[in-house]
């Protein structure tokens, strides 16, 4: 009788098997639209190629560590996890999800439109900051978190801090408040993107970061996250720009494409963290070994835009 009912029971798990097929893998993300990130005169947009430069460049810039090399933060995959801050695009139509914030009086309250497999920086089982980018492709608006983390599946998830930005209007965060960044700046914007290398031109700032900040910011930036007050230590949104007549000529061509927005652009401060490390979004397309000739600069090949 036993004998029996074992056959039976395969028989039933092989019906299963048959007439079950494993479902199969969810559609790719909607792509990025052609679309412009803010509107063409908002910060992160400007040409600050021939802005005055602040009187103590010098200082600034060796305070976050002029001798040091130019980090390029990003790549194709740096331990086990994609090496970079990724993002993941979303249709108008993705759930919505609620997250509890533990800064929750500085975050906006949500739900946020996260998907269950939504890529954290450094990995599901990363411990630095764990940022989540979302961007609505439809309502072209942008949700970020830090310190993400999903709860039962993706449900729900928690956070130290989140921000929600309208890619179509210049509107700043609150003054005081933070973002999924430090200086209460938006993310994804001050991202070098591969898209945009391949097609051969980077229109905006990048994000970067320098060890030790002051107790101050500047417009755009709206929040500072130091207790020092020294005059020469770099303000949140401190805005720096490769020197003109720095030789790019001799680097690869997609380099050159990354080095050419930072001489026109170049890049805002948003947060502590490593000398002179700049931001970008991990793609496998990256060529690691081109990126990594970017370290052949320093930080004294750089130059403070004037401050008001």
């Amino acid at each position: 009788m036993q004998r029996g009912l074992i056959v039976l029971t395969l028989a039933l798990g092989l019906a299963c098997r048959i007439t079950n097929p494993p479902l199969p893998p969810p559609p790719p993300p909607p792509p990025l639209p052609a679309r412009a990130v803010f509107p063409a005169d908002n910060s992160w947009n400007r040409d600050i190629s021939a802005d005055a430069v602040d009187p103590n460049s010098d200082s600034l810039i060796a305070r976050c560590g002029g001798s040091v090399s130019l980090h390029p933060d990003f790549g194709t995959v740096y331990g086990g996890a994609p090496w970079g801050i990724p993002f993941i695009t979303v249709s108008g139509s993705q759930r919505r999800v609620p997250v509890s914030f533990a800064y929750a009086n500085e975050s906006d309250p949500g739900p946020y439109p996260i998907p269950p497999d939504a890529p954290i920086e450094g990995g599901a089982s990363a411990s630095g900051d764990r940022h989540v980018l979302v961007v609505d492709v439809d309502n072209w608006i942008l949700y970020e978190l830090f310190d993400a983390h999903p709860v039962s599946g993706g449900a729900s998830w928690t956070a130290g801090s989140g921000a929600i930005f309208d890619l179509t209007s210049n509107a700043l965060r609150p003054d005081g408040w933070t973002s999924a960044d430090a200086a209460g700046l938006p993310i994804f914007p001050g991202l070098a993107r591969y898209d945009e290398v391949a097609a051969g031109r980077i229109a905006h700032a990048l994000r970067f970061t320098c060890p030790v900040t002051r107790r101050a910011y500047v417009p755009p930036a709206r929040h500072f996250a130091s207790t020092q007050t020294d005059s020469f230590l770099p303000p949140m949104g401190m805005r720096v720009r490769l020197k003109a007549g720095v030789d790019i000529s001799g680097f690869p061509a997609d380099v050159q494409v990354i080095l050419t927005a930072l001489k026109t652009y170049g890049m805002m401060l948003a947060d502590n963290g490593g000398p002179f490390f700049v931001s970008g979004a991990p793609d496998p397309r990256w060529n690691d070994a081109d990126v990594d000739t970017m370290k052949r600069l320093h930080g004294t090949d750089f130059e403070v835009v004037r401050m008001n």
